[in-house]
């Protein structure tokens, strides 16, 4: 019998229990792009102390604005961990020359591995797992690897997933043999269940890597269904569907309460659960996901002090 009904209804029905929200929040991680990144005068301003900001890397960004963001944001304070799309690497000798240059001019010891949204490899790598084991990372001191709740149909076109788990089962292994700290961090989602359902699977078939489940920040409904699709996000993607058919709701902004609350809920239940943090996707801006976050966990900043 499958617990996903079961799953579904607990999730839409339960309320975090207090201070669940703010404890699955903290530690709370965001991405950015170079050039969103340029709208942010200061980091200092909108994150609290210690956040990871990841910069996702883009085809079409320029090594040069890749490499600058990241020292900038670390000058600010922030440990950095920038995207690294296996499929976007023109050459070994290219992916050696990119982390020399994090880490010479960004202080980077962290960074997110990922297969990338290219259909062909632009050069010698085409997964995570050849990353892993180029030896480019040696040293690092946290790796991260993508997830996919949903399904990842570039990976499994039949629709299963058989493939994305057998590579997930590979990468916990690897993590047993390296020092460097691992993680899942996932594709964003709206819908509780369906990730609950996926992170006691991953349990039962070995994977015990924490995961970091990817939400989307508060954004307009129909910025969040433009990105979903494009993504492509899942079954999830029946919940923004759903809300733009009730009129009451269609110029509301759209924010992950319910998905958070709910698998705050399923955490503050079960301690061990495979989720341990939250990473925000700002898809309707960087200072707006910071604002959601921070009101939510209570965090009040000081002015930043540039200099």
């Amino acid at each position: 019998m499958s617990l996903l009904p079961f799953l579904r209804r607990k999730s839409e029905s339960a309320a975090a229990p207090g201070g669940a929200v703010p404890a699955f929040l903290s530690g709370w991680s965001i991405e950015v792009m170079p050039r969103t990144a340029e709208k942010v005068e200061d980091f200092r301003a909108i994150l609290p102390p210690g956040t990871r900001v990841y910069i996702a890397h883009i085809d079409g960004t320029e090594t040069e604005d890749m490499v600058r963001t990241a020292a900038r944001i670390a000058r600010e304070g922030f440990p950095v961990m920038p995207h690294v799309p296996a499929r976007s690497i023109p050459s070994r000798e290219a992916l050696f020359d990119l982390v020399a240059r994090y880490r010479g001019e960004a202080g980077v010891d962290q960074a997110l591995l990922l297969a990338g949204g290219r259909r062909e490899p632009l050069g010698d790598f085409h997964s995570s797992m050849q990353l892993l084991e180029s030896g480019a990372f040696d040293g690092f001191r946290r790796l991260h690897v993508a997830g996919h709740p949903e399904g990842n149909r570039d990976i499994d076109p039949d629709g299963s997933d058989r493939m994305v788990m057998e590579a997930l089962r590979w990468k916990a292994a690897f993590a047993e043999r390296t020092d460097a700290a691992m993680a899942i961090t996932t594709q964003f989602a709206f819908e509780a269940a369906p990730v609950i359902a996926w992170a006691e699977r991953l349990k039962r078939e070995g994977v015990g890597l924490p995961i970091h489940l990817g939400i989307a920040g508060p954004a307009k409904l129909q910025t969040l269904i433009k990105y979903a699709i494009a993504c492509g996000v899942g079954p999830s993607l029946q919940v923004l569907q759903k809300r733009a058919m009730d009129v009451t709701k269609l110029l509301l902004p759209y924010e992950p309460d319910e998905i958070v609350e709910a698998v705050a809920a399923h955490k503050a239940a079960n301690p061990d659960f495979g989720i341990a943090q939250l990473h925000i996707f700002p898809l309707g801006g960087i200072k707006a996901a910071a604002d959601w976050a921070n009101k939510r966990t209570g965090t009040t900043l000081a002015p930043a002090i540039n200099g």
